[in-house]
């Protein structure tokens, strides 16, 4: 498995561009895969910069609270930090 994991990555190293990342994404993610990453990452931006309740954000984002619940959880206390990354990066102004 971690080879499967070691080519993707490198797959992902070799896209320059918004375009290239799109279309990869769309070539490698049925339809609902696409819509359940960017709902994930939805939920970790509203968790970032808005005080919002995980009720009213799976309303809004129309998911359930488990899975706003899953991403708090990979967020704030999981150790790899993956969207704490990003989100610091587009979102400096939280810390």
């Amino acid at each position: 498995m971690i080879k499967q994991t070691d080519d993707l990555l490198a797959a992902f190293e070799q896209l320059k561009n918004k375009k290239e990342i799109k279309n990869f994404l769309r070539d490698l993610l049925s339809p609902a895969e696409k819509d359940e990453f960017e709902t994930r990452f939805q939920i970790a931006k509203l968790l970032w910069t808005t005080e919002m309740s995980y009720a009213k954000i799976a309303q809004k984002l129309n998911t359930s609270t488990t899975t706003v619940t899953r991403v708090a959880r990979f967020l704030h206390k999981e150790p790899y930090k993956g969207y704490k990354t990003v989100l610091e990066r587009l979102y400096p102004q939280k810390s």
